[in-house]
């Protein structure tokens, strides 16, 4: 396997001694449809390609002694928490919360919250992750409504879509902290200096839009902490127009699942065109390498998970259907979140727009 043979080169000189210089990483090792073997996979990647990270993988422990059996890996930067029970998808979320305190998911997540970890990644049940990261894990002060913001691919690299999936009854102010948080992540986690942000609208005319948007636009032109550029239209996001896509949840989350389905039905298509005929299929070895490299730089999985910014700890909430690849990238996005110390950050922006 591609995680044991980085693991063996690894040496015991290279590692790091003091366990205080880890970003610590709890992991919802039972959480989604691929767990827990996709999951402890995942894990054992992430120690393997970086020194910087311990894995608290949370779930029964049984069942990921014999997951982690299969795998050489660097044996301090792997633990498992114990934890008995596993919150399903379709269970309600609150109720889920509160009755089941042993379950991998809680576990983890307070893992975050006593500060044993700095970091939450779950596969699992979106719904008791954002109710969980609210209650347990805590908001920071001033922050109204957490949203969830993953990257997704452009022509010109990544923008980051927030939000998508955490609060389809947003007001006016809370699109704007989700303008400041986004700024603050786009800078200091993907290095874009000074992000432009846009609004999600119908046209780029400032008088378009629904209420909410109408509402939020002049809000947002006159806030200085940003780069504010205006109204963004759905079809100019692919193109990079906006580094910062700011919107509710409900468009967001179609953003999201259009950007998918298109982009599977594309791979599908072309792959199914390739095959059609003997000139094709030579066609298709020849550009086979430049072809590859495209794709790679569409592929949401390379950007890891969606972290639910604007809480005291990090928590990011991959896709469901995860495979070993988004939940390694998940995890190693935590390093740099945490080192940038983000949450910080914008715990400063929102005493700013307090002020």
């Amino acid at each position: 396997m591609e995680a044991t043979q980085r693991g063996g080169l690894l040496g015991a000189e290279d590692r790091r001694d003091d366990m205080n210089e880890w970003v610590k990483v709890a992991v919802d090792a039972m959480g989604g449809d691929n767990a827990p073997v996709e999951t402890v996979k995942g894990a054992v990647e992430a120690v393997c390609e970086s020194k910087k990270v311990k894995v608290y993988l949370v779930g029964q422990q049984d069942v990921l002694e014999k997951e982690l059996a299969g795998y050489t890996y660097p044996k301090e930067q792997i633990e498992i928490v114990h934890a008995s029970e596993i919150i399903e998808t379709a269970e309600p979320p609150v109720m889920a919360i509160r009755s089941k305190k042993d379950s991998s998911l809680v576990k983890a997540l307070t893992l975050v919250k006593d500060g044993t970890c700095d970091a939450y990644v779950s596969a699992g049940s979106t719904g008791a992750t954002l109710v969980g990261g609210q209650v347990i894990v805590g908001r920071i002060k001033g922050v109204e409504r957490p949203p969830l913001a993953p990257l997704i691919p452009t022509a010109t690299g990544c923008s980051l879509l927030i939000d998508c999936g955490a609060n389809v009854d947003a007001r006016p102010s809370h699109l704007v902290q989700f303008a400041k948080m986004g700024s603050v992540y786009m800078e200091y986690v993907m290095g874009v200096k000074n992000p432009k942000v846009g609004i999600v609208n119908i046209g780029a005319e400032e008088e378009k839009g629904n209420a909410l948007v109408k509402e939020t636009f002049p809000l947002l032109k006159n806030c200085p902490d940003i780069n504010f550029i205006g109204s963004v239209e759905a079809r100019d996001i692919p193109a990079g127009a906006a580094d910062v896509i700011v919107c509710e949840a409900f468009v967001g989350n179609v953003i999201l699942k259009t950007y998918e389905g298109v982009g599977l039905t594309l791979i599908s298509k072309v792959k199914e065109g390739m095959m059609t005929s003997l000139r094709s299929k030579i066609g298709a070895l020849l550009v086979k390498p430049a072809l590859k490299t495209t794709l790679k730089a569409f592929d949401l999985e390379q950007y890891g998970g969606a972290p639910l910014l604007g809480l005291k700890g990090l928590v990011v909430k991959t896709h469901g259907s995860s495979k070993a690849n988004e939940i390694r990238n998940s995890i190693l996005q935590c390093i740099t979140f945490t080192e940038q110390k983000i949450s910080e950050k914008i715990r400063e922006k929102v005493a700013n727009q307090e002020a």
